[in-house]
């Protein structure tokens, strides 16, 4: 369910162990969009497509608490964020079935495209994963190759990396 369009979305810059992460929120505490500073015009740019007419102010969000408690260990703290990802229907199921991968394990793009009940759309499935705007909340951090290997991350591969080892993740977590 798409909640509507927001009339100001709140930018909060939380520093993290593995860089400086923008948080964007609504009015009501909704994540919008989450990215790492070295990606910041990538993120403006798709705010200012999504929601045109929302007016953007910097300061602390109401989020800052559960992302501080995910870092610090606390990893199940992200999943009590309300998010909307204002993306497609597919998109949107992609990105509920990503929510449903637990910390500490990984996933195939095959195996997230048969979950989902579409196993002939593995580079669909990635695309989605890839286009997904409120990453960390939505771990596509989770997928990985078929043969256990990383893949990209939009945030980078040593972020990717360090999220699935602060996660716990049991897999081999070779480049």
């Amino acid at each position: 369910m798409r909640a509507a369009q927001p009339d100001t979305l709140t930018l909060d810059r939380i520093p993290t162990p593995i860089g400086v992460a923008l948080v964007v929120t609504d009015e009501a505490g909704v994540l919008r969009a989450f990215d790492w500073t070295d990606y910041e015009p990538k993120m403006a740019a798709r705010i200012d497509r999504k929601y045109p007419s929302a007016k953007k102010v910097e300061g602390r969000g109401a989020l800052r608490p559960a992302f501080d408690a995910y870092f610090a260990g606390e990893i199940e703290a992200l999943e009590r964020v309300a998010w909307d990802g204002a993306g497609t229907a597919f998109q949107g199921e992609v990105w509920r079935a990503l929510c449903d991968i637990p910390a500490g394990e990984t996933i195939s793009y095959a195996v997230l495209a048969q979950r989902i009940g579409r196993p002939t759309a593995v580079r669909a499935v990635g695309l989605a994963n890839g286009s997904n705007p409120v990453a960390l909340v939505v771990p596509c951090h989770r997928v990985i190759g078929s043969n256990g290997s990383l893949t990209g991350y939009g945030g980078g591969l040593h972020r990717k990396r360090w999220l699935l080892e602060h996660e716990g993740a049991a897999a081999p977590l070779a480049a």
